[in-house]
């Protein structure tokens, strides 16, 4: 809508500063000339904008100007109650800046949007960690995040999982990311990643760096976490799976031929899996018991045939046991 649009472009200029209506064209997806008819409601309407002509130029509010407007939607006072995660903002040290902020924004709000906004607030919590996870203690990521706020280098003592395990490192941290609940810094020079609930001591040398302009943090992560897989994932393992049992990464083998993927009469689909090694796989099979059949490669499955047979060999030997009586249950733990 027209509306929307030139509230955009309001607020584009208000945060960037000077854009050209190249560049508010591709930021608002529209043409050219549309902006240009856009910048002369805004004009109208009594809004201090002005255009510069030459190579430096481009539209720029009258120093000083700021609206008070927000143009935001229901939607998007909805989206952004939600994205207020107050877990990580604390761990960052920006708990108490983040609800000031919140509290700021939701006062400025009509009282339709704040209702939205409180209703969102109210019925939706974000835990990002899988349930299992075991809480990473990251002593030192506020001094990180604090580093990447002021483009101050760090010393640190890190560990790592290959020999020498401790070593030390000096890093021009770019940016913090949560993953699964777990923090990473990326820092140059690379740049490289580094676990921070890992780092053992650090040190701000006192010394700033130029972050590089063009490093685009959400990019860099995207391709690292395509090429980690990659890395980690150099084989496949062909396995026939239960009904209702489901691998995410699991692809059905019949859909790699170009075919469409058919359960067997008795249900059972056959997929193909990328898998790190036998051994890891071993584990993450085994885990499925009877639910899923490994059909190759032949060493994965020589490897769960001999550990099926272990098992079934020892409780087979402890037929015998008295607590296996289901009227003889085992004394309680310090009994």
């Amino acid at each position: 809508m027209k509306s929307s649009r030139l509230v955009s472009i309001l607020l584009l200029l208000q945060t960037r500063g000077r854009m050209t209506a190249a560049q508010l064209a591709a930021e608002l997806e529209v043409s050219v000339r549309t902006v240009y008819r856009d910048v002369e409601a805004l004009g109208a309407a009594g809004v201090p904008l002005y255009g510069d002509a030459g190579h430096a130029g481009g539209y720029r509010l009258l120093d000083g100007y700021r609206t008070r407007l927000t143009g935001l939607t229901t939607e998007e006072a909805e989206a952004l109650f939600l994205a207020g995660v107050p877990g990580p903002a604390a761990q960052l040290g920006l708990g108490a800046v983040l609800a000031a902020a919140q509290l700021k924004v939701r006062a400025a709000l009509p009282e339709q949007l704040r209702a939205h906004a409180d209703r969102v607030a109210g019925r939706f919590h974000l835990d990002a960690p899988g349930w299992y996870a075991r809480a990473e203690e990251a002593p030192y990521l506020p001094a990180v995040a604090d580093a990447v706020w002021n483009n101050r280098v760090l010393d640190i003592a890190y560990r790592r999982w290959r020999t020498p395990t401790d070593v030390d490192r000096r890093l021009e941290p770019y940016g913090l990311v949560l993953k699964a609940g777990r923090w990473y810094v990326v820092a140059g020079p690379g740049p490289r990643t580094f676990r921070v609930d890992q780092i053992l001591r650090l040190t701000a040398s006192g010394k700033r760096f130029v972050r590089p302009d063009d490093f685009d943090l959400a990019a860099y992560w995207t391709a690292y976490q395509r090429d980690f897989h990659e890395r980690l994932h150099t084989a496949e393992a062909v396995v026939r799976l239960a009904p209702g049992v489901t691998l995410a990464r699991a692809r059905p083998v019949a859909e790699s031929a170009g075919e469409d993927a058919e359960a067997d009469a008795d249900g059972w689909t056959v997929v193909t899996v990328p898998i790190e090694s036998v051994e890891r796989a071993h584990d993450e099979f085994l885990g499925l018991g009877a639910g899923a059949e490994v059909l190759g490669p032949p060493e994965l499955r020589a490897r769960l045939a001999r550990t099926v047979t272990t098992l079934a060999e020892r409780y087979r030997a402890a037929a015998g046991n008295p607590y296996d009586d289901p009227g003889n249950p085992r004394p309680a733990d310090g009994n």
